[in-house]
């Protein structure tokens, strides 16, 4: 098992996908995390050496992911609904908020909705 910035992960599992097992990292950021730490692609996590782990931990707790940018989306949701503006509202009576239609099928933006994304 190798520890990475709070999560055990086994030492079969591919590099690629033990980063995008974080929130808020996609595939294009850890393209880039593994190229800049000259990480090959279809490398798994024992393999990796302990300097490229430490390194890898680095760049991760400098990025907003986690925990922190759940709490930023919920700030940012928040300051809409104490706002009072339109979008804040749509979000406070869980309904879609980008200008989709409202006439039928609107149970999947109400379910988004929904999510723990407001406070």
């Amino acid at each position: 098992m190798v520890f990475i910035l709070g999560f055990n992960f086994p030492e079969s599992r591919l590099v690629k996908s033990a980063l995008t097992s974080f929130y808020g990292i996609g595939p294009r950021h850890t393209q880039r995390l593994m190229s800049k730490l000259y990480i090959h692609e279809t490398a798994r996590v024992g393999s990796l050496a302990d300097k490229q782990v430490l390194d890898l931990t680095a760049e991760l707790s400098n990025m907003t992911i986690e925990n922190d940018l759940r709490r930023k989306l919920q700030d940012n949701i928040r300051r809409l609904r104490d706002m009072g503006a339109y979008r804040g509202r749509r979000h406070a009576m869980h309904m879609p908020v980008r200008g989709q239609r409202t006439r039928t099928q609107t149970a999947t933006a109400g379910k988004l909705n929904r999510v723990e994304r407001y406070g």
